[in-house]
């Protein structure tokens, strides 16, 4: 055999010019021949070589038989290297088992300082913080727990695992810290998202580093910390481009979409090259902000850089031409790709639903290969916010039936909001179910979802469980109680809790108050509507808008006081809208002022020719004190301009199946049935007191014609149906889109109590809960 280092030199000249496993194959062959593979130094550089060279050589193959091939293991280097290859190949458990045939060995290797950063990255990788930990006491049995490198991976393990306390311990404890140990320790509480304890490490970093600049960036834009983030910014004495990314993306994932713009035309002035991170956020930024002419310039410079063919930059492109309604640049970039994935085809679902084109939509989710959860949601979603919720309801119940995709937030608030419009409680309370039994969370935003349906269905027990259950409650959640609340009759209860909302530490918006408002109004409560007004003006410091004024208008006029009322519509900084001429208007027919109610009937005409409403009330007026050529002419100009009555509407859901009624229906398949139920209602409910109230109709006709014409309103036929096809103790829920009249009002209360049965009715302002003969709003509606 030739001397050791002619056959080191030999050998290590021999694989640096191999280049084909036919090579290697001579080498090993050689080595195994002079059994110089016994040689350590020969032996790991021959596993090093096969570890490394994967083009060359098949680890699976190769290494392994090599390293078992190796006789003497005078120290740790070979099985460094070979726990490395198993961890560059992904084979961590590998690692770990390589660590306990060392430390069996007979031949006493030892690990060394190289050892245990292997073995801590592999427990990394498999995320088993026990199996860290006991390697964690191994270092420090063997020595090496003062070792800095060792010290660093520990931090960043205890860091990627999110046990932030050890990894804090490693880190004060540490004798010796270098930039690693000061990164590692920041990044941990990065991603856990502590900005209080990442900022006090960064206070006292002794160098702050451009990494870790970049990291606090990224922390203070996913916590909202938008300027002290630009702050960070603008004082780092050196950026690169993932400093300008980060700042970037902050602000585009707060919604600062001009501010990401601004910042990206800057750093493409300073001529800093741009990455596909920030190409995204930008064209993101273009998408939130509906700035076409932007976003294709972006386009343009994407096509000059060579990146437009990444399929992550294709489908932002596809996003953003989707959102900014330019649909035929989305379908060119979509239908001219040759690398298309499930994102590309969700964008194109979202672009068709935004712009209304749902069949478009439902074309494309047809044609999709694989379809995941963003798919159903954007076709789902696109239905609820076109208004096409039956669509919504069957879409998601077809989803349920597909079996493999689980509904996300955005899919249960639509089908959820769809079921709110359909008075679909059924479906409603089946998705509720849905979403206990599979433990999914009750978030600010599917909570006030359900509260939102719960009240405005009239399930006023419902929606409180549902928001007392909720971990954490948003502004938008109170505000849903405390109007669901008041509309539901309960208004002292509703003011309870905004009085609870403030002591909460909840701050009220101007949507609480006009919760709060509307509540005072439901009541007749002048005095405390006013002092909530004051207060919302000069405690609060919130500048009311046109709704709190008309809640004031309509609470006041409904109490008689239409002067004070005039006279606030006068006072308003702003234009009033017809809604508060409404207001003023609906009172006046209310307490019988005519002559106001004339005037402003008149202005609101011309204000609105074509609202059938304000023609109706001010053709009532004139009806009720008897001028019937004045009547006959507003429903001539009703007619001449072809303005037409809404007719009343009432639905009710009944076996998970919406029934919907109109005034003077015939159509119902079960009509027959209806008109005698309604016969056996006039019977009973005239035994206790019942006379129709043909003040109602306003029109010249006899009183027989009147009644008759009364007993076809459609909340009476919902009612009959109602009574027909539901059971006790099971409430009648009836939605109808006008306000209920006098006469149906007095009905239902009797029927209430004739019946035994609870009736709710929702119109168009208030719930009426009726119970044995009496109704929740008090007579005031």
């Amino acid at each position: 055999m030739k001397s050791p280092t002619l056959n080191q030199s030999i050998m290590d000249t021999l694989l640096l010019q191999c280049h084909h496993l036919t090579q290697f194959n001579q080498i090993l062959s050689q080595s195994i021949v002079t059994g110089f593979i016994k040689d350590t130094y020969a032996a790991s550089r021959i596993l090093n070589f096969s570890t490394t060279q994967s083009s060359i050589v098949n680890l699976n193959n190769y290494s392994r038989k090599i390293f078992d091939h190796v006789e003497n293991y005078s120290n740790a280097f070979i099985y460094n290297t070979m726990m490395r290859s198993y961890l560059q190949t992904n084979r961590p458990k590998e690692t770990v088992f390589l660590y306990k045939l060392m430390s069996d060995n007979k031949k006493s290797v030892y690990p060394d300082t190289y050892t245990y950063p292997l073995l801590i990255q592999a427990c990394i990788a498999r995320a088993n913080i026990l199996e860290g930990k006991e390697i964690h006491d191994h270092v420090v049995k063997m020595g090496f727990d003062s070792d800095v490198y060792v010290r660093n991976t520990l931090i960043n393990m205890y860091a990627v695992c999110g046990v932030m306390i050890d990894a804090r311990k490693v880190f004060d404890e540490s004798p010796v810290r270098d930039s690693v140990s000061w990164n590692s320790i920041l990044a941990g509480y990065v991603q856990m998202g502590d900005v209080e304890e990442a900022k006090l490490v960064f206070d006292k970093m002794p160098d702050k580093n451009i990494i870790a600049s970049n990291s606090m960036i990224v922390l203070f834009g996913r916590c909202g910390c938008v300027i002290e983030a630009y702050r960070l910014f603008v004082n780092m004495k050196e950026k690169d481009i993932v400093s300008w990314t980060a700042m970037i993306s902050c602000y585009e994932q707060r919604g600062m979409y001009q501010e990401a713009l601004v910042m990206f035309l800057e750093m493409n002035r300073k001529g800093i090259g741009i990455d596909e991170v920030v190409v995204i956020s930008v064209l993101s930024a273009c998408a939130g902000s509906a700035v076409l002419e932007t976003g294709g310039s972006i386009h343009g410079l994407v096509v000059k850089t060579g990146t437009s063919c990444y399929v992550n930059i294709h489908n932002a492109l596809i996003h953003m031409y989707s959102m900014c309604a330019d649909i035929a640049a989305a379908e060119q970039l979509f239908d001219s790709s040759s690398h298309i994935d499930i994102i590309s085809w969700n964008s194109m679902i979202s672009g068709y639903s935004k712009c209304g084109s749902l069949k478009n939509a439902r074309e494309v989710f047809d044609k999709m290969p694989v379809k995941d959860v963003v798919s159903w949601s954007a076709l789902i979603s696109g239905h609820s916010q076109a208004g096409m919720f039956d669509e919504t309801i069957a879409l998601f119940q077809e989803m349920m039936l597909y079996g493999q995709i689980k509904p996300d937030e955005t899919i249960l608030v639509s089908v959820i909001s769809a079921c709110t419009r359909l008075a679909a409680l059924e479906q409603g309370t089946w998705v509720h179910a849905y979403i206990k039994k599979n433990g999914l969370e009750v978030n600010s935003i599917l909570g006030t979802t359900l509260i939102d349906m719960y009240m405005k269905l009239g399930c006023v027990e419902s929606a409180k469980e549902v928001f007392y259950k909720m971990d954490k409650k948003g502004v938008s959640s109170w505000n849903a109680l405390i109007l669901g609340l008041a509309m539901n009759g309960e208004v002292e209860k509703s003011l309870e809790m905004f009085s609870e909302m403030k002591r909460c530490g909840v701050v009220p918006n101007e949507i609480t108050f006009v919760a709060v408002l509307g509540g005072c109004r439901h009541m007749g409560l002048v005095d405390k509507g006013r002092h909530h007004f004051d207060s919302m003006i000069n405690t609060h410091k919130i500048e009311p808008n046109i709704k709190h004024y008309g809640c004031m208008v309509d609470l006041l006029g409904r109490a008689g006081l239409l002067k004070e009322a005039e006279e606030l519509i006068d006072s308003m900084p702003m234009a009033p809208d017809v809604a508060t001429w409404g207001a003023l208007l609906g009172a006046c027919k209310k307490h019988g002022a005519n002559e106001m109610g004339e005037r402003v009937g008149l202005k609101l005409i011309k204000l609105q020719p074509d609202h059938d409403g304000f023609h109706v009330l001010l053709s009532n007026i004139y009806a009720s004190k008897g001028s019937w050529e004045d009547m006959a002419e507003i429903r001539g100009t009703m007619t001449e301009k072809r303005v037409v009555k809404i007719p009343g509407c009432s639905i009710i859901e009944a076996n998970g199946i919406v029934h919907e009624f109109v005034a003077g229906d015939t159509g119902h398949p079960q009509i027959h049935e209806i008109e005698e139920m309604l016969d056996m209602i006039t019977e009973r409910v005239k035994m206790i007191g019942y006379a129709p109230d043909t003040n109602e109709v306003c029109f010249d006709i006899d009183d027989e014609e009147k009644e008759t014409t009364l007993f076809r309103h459609s909340e009476k036929l919902a009612i009959a149906f109602g009574l027909m096809v539901t059971n006790p103790p099971t409430p009648i829920r009836i939605m109808k889109n006008l306000r209920i009249c006098n006469d149906c009002h007095t009905l239902a209360k009797l029927v209430s109590k004739a019946f035994d049965r609870e009736i709710v009715v929702r119109d168009r302002h208030v719930f009426h809960h009726f119970r044995q003969g009496s109704c929740s709003c008090m007579e005031y509606w």
